[in-house]
């Protein structure tokens, strides 16, 4: 069986951080987020990286995280085009943003042939879940009857902000340990230990305790995703050129949940009580920095992660 590679979301621009959050420093020697989660994925046994990027992005990136990256990891790049759809479709004037997080994941299609984890290049994931996803990617081979993937579960009250609103993904889980739904949520807010979302648009709020499973976007699978996600992107065209052609978004979970409904995958859900750390706001910079030189000072890091 082929080792697992990790799939690395970077091809956003940030637009409510104000930049390329994905390049921003948070650690000494000009190591951003993407280094640490990079770092505790080759801990865990994880060789080669693929970066999905904008191509106007390559040669900043390269130079910003790649090259540095390459000294410890095989390091390969993908393309998230607006154009990349299936024949017979085309861009709307209207829309100018791409597809989402899954069709992210299909501009990976031509460069990855086996089993391989989601990461979003701005989140920190601590090193707990790595372990897990890589060693249930090699242990569990898609089934005759059915795909084997896996989800890392966090607790939503240690995927917070206090500078505003995330996206993420509700899950429930069965008795057995596999997810049976995950609706994705857009607009979490910090409340109390946990979070507060509306359905309609303000009028009014449905909490949600810190204890609650949620999907922040660190998935594992099999080489058949990215076959299965391809031949199923024009059904979910569709939808999103019907309803919303502007901003309509091919995410994950819209897929995970298809394949679940069909009885054509089983998704393992691994627990971590990792907290996350992330730069989706200019102003969480400043915590980001903090967390992660006490993990360095703790000995979880080393000062250079990859001795440059």
């Amino acid at each position: 069986m082929k080792k697992p590679v990790l799939l690395v979301l970077a091809a956003g621009l940030g637009s409510r951080y104000g930049g390329l959050k994905q390049m921003d420093p948070v650690g000494g020697h000009g190591q951003s987020i993407i280094d640490y989660s990079i770092y505790d994925a080759r801990r865990a046994g994880f060789e080669t990286v693929v970066f999905v990027i904008k191509h106007e992005l390559e040669q900043d990136f390269r130079e910003a995280v790649g090259d540095r990256i390459s000294r410890g990891m095989e390091v390969r790049y993908a393309f998230q085009e607006l154009t990349d759809l299936p024949a017979g479709y085309t861009v709307p004037a209207v829309r100018k943003k791409p597809w989402g997080t899954n069709h992210a994941v299909l501009a990976a299609r031509h460069v990855i042939d086996g089993p391989f984890a989601v990461i979003n290049a701005d989140d920190y994931y601590g090193p707990g879940a790595f372990g897990m996803i890589y060693d249930y990617l090699t242990a569990h081979p898609d089934q005759p009857d059915r795909f084997q993937y896996a989800m890392a579960g966090y607790l939503l009250g240690n995927t917070v902000t206090d500078n505003g609103s995330v996206a993420r993904g509700v899950c429930q889980v069965g008795e057995d340990g596999f997810l049976t739904e995950v609706v994705e949520r857009t607009a979490l807010f910090k409340d109390g230990d946990g979070a507060r979302y509306s359905p309609d648009g303000g009028e009014t709020w449905v909490h949600l305790p810190g204890s609650t499973l949620v999907s922040m976007n660190f998935w594992g699978f099999q080489r058949s995703f990215l076959d299965e996600a391809w031949e199923r992107f024009p059904y979910f065209l569709d939808r999103i050129l019907a309803e919303n052609p502007e901003k309509g978004e091919f995410f994950i979970p819209l897929m995970t949940d298809d394949l679940i409904r069909r009885d054509r995958a089983r998704i393992r859900v691994l627990s971590s009580t990792d907290k996350w750390f992330g730069v989706t706001y200019r102003e969480d910079k400043p915590s980001v920095v903090a967390a992660l030189r006490e993990k360095t000072e703790q000995g979880l890091y080393p000062e250079n992660l990859w001795n440059v």
